[in-house]
């Protein structure tokens, strides 16, 4: 099977988007199928191309047996709405463009960010092959949600044309169930409509050691350690975080906070305005480090603001934290906190609730027996959620629809 997958994130960027497509792709590829992904080159989130990489027209690489072909894209920091709706949309017309001149059975256009599906549709419909519209975000909702942009007539139109990319789709692959039950509600057809979540890479993540080395670097020795690991987006609500860790009076316990984002500049301020002692902020790391970063950590911290458009998600690092045996502390109603009270997995405290925050960490420092539970938890959540599998049941999904 020869797969096209149109993608705004890929390795070396680190992101949840850039890792699902890395890993499911290398697994289609090693089983056989003949994989190209179209993507830009790598920016996010600061906006700056990573080394080795420059934004051209059109480059090529093999990575793990995929056909990379990365093209040319306005590239702007991952803030500013004007600004990144131009880069989002520079690059649905250039990967539209390099698609063309590309042979495949199926088309895969991956949101976030919206706009590829422009791209995936497009194509679609001039070499008359199937697409697949994988829902990761419910967007225009989620702007909304972080009040990026105020509902009128633009977010009525968004919302059209998102309507009609989820109808004309021959596929659409959500990674929660509450997306599938939102279009439903919307009118699209269940039929085509099969949910694949995010998971975690068990042969990457696995319980280890803490790396004593890197404690002591950052001087973290004899704290237990809370950790963020990936987007500080205008979502997650980290402003919220830092004016709680700055009320606990518990000597050991320490936030940190690692990536880059829209809201990372304002949480670092924060900090420093507040004179907060525990909390540490450094820059995104390398993929393949993520894993020695998190052997750190006592517990990982998964929150976002509160909004009801936001119980429809699950955070991905839910799975690589558990496959960690690190506890969860979960600031996110609805699916994600079904998934880890029901593996027993992590704390739920509600979102942007200080009182229920402070007392989910105290417990979880304190209680030492509800830890190692929910650290048994985690593993059982990890086993249930294998990207692996995951991905396998993906490949067999597209296998049928081309194949129809």
């Amino acid at each position: 099977m020869k797969i096209l997958f149109i993608t705004d994130n890929f390795p070396p960027e680190v992101n949840a988007p850039a890792t699902r497509t890395y890993e499911h792709c290398r697994q289609w590829s090693a089983a056989g199928d003949q994989v190209t992904v179209i993507t830009c080159a790598p920016n996010f989130p600061q906006g700056k191309v990573h080394d080795g990489y420059r934004n051209k027209i059109c480059q090529r690489e093999i990575m793990d047996g995929i056909e990379v072909i990365r093209v040319w894209s306005y590239i702007t920091a991952n803030e500013g709405f004007a600004k990144r709706v131009l880069d989002y949309l520079s690059f649905a017309f250039t990967s539209f463009w390099a698609g063309l001149f590309k042979d495949y059975d199926v088309i895969i256009a991956t949101s976030p960010q919206f706009f590829t599906t422009f791209s995936g549709f497009a194509l679609s419909k001039i070499r008359r092959k199937p697409w697949v519209f994988e829902l990761r975000d419910l967007w225009p909702e989620s702007i909304k949600a972080v009040g990026a942009m105020e509902a009128g007539l633009l977010i009525k139109f968004l919302e059209k044309i998102e309507r009609f990319m989820y109808r004309d789709a021959d596929l659409v692959v959500p990674v929660t169930w509450a997306f599938k039950e939102n279009l439903e509600r919307r009118g699209i057809d269940a039929g085509k409509i099969t949910v694949i979540p995010n998971g975690a890479n068990l042969d990457l993540y696995q319980p280890q050691d803490k790396d004593h080395d890197l404690l002591s670097a950052l001087k973290l020795d004899g704290k237990f350690v809370i950790g963020y690991i990936g987007t500080h987006g205008l979502a997650h609500g980290l402003d919220f975080i830092i004016r709680a860790a700055a009320k606990i009076d518990h000597p050991s316990v320490h936030f940190l906070f690692i990536g880059a984002g829209a809201a990372k500049a304002d949480a670092v301020r924060l900090a420093s305005e507040l004179k907060v002692s525990n909390v540490t902020f450094l820059d995104p790391v390398p993929k393949e480090e993520v894993g020695r970063y998190l052997s750190v950590t006592d517990a990982a911290l998964a929150p976002l603001r509160r909004s009801d458009t936001f119980k429809t998600v699950i955070p991905s690092k839910i799975f690589e934290s558990a496959a960690m045996q690190k506890p969860i502390l979960l600031g996110v109603d609805g699916q994600a906190r079904q998934i880890v009270e029901q593996f027993e997995a992590g704390l739920y405290f509600e979102p942007e609730h200080e009182v229920s925050f402070l007392d989910a960490v105290s417990r979880l420092a304190a209680d030492h027996n509800l830890y190692a539970r929910l650290q048994d938890g985690g593993t059982r959540l990890a086993r249930a959620y294998d990207r692996s599998r995951l991905a396998k049941q993906m490949q067999q999904e597209l296998k049928r629809l081309r194949d129809r």
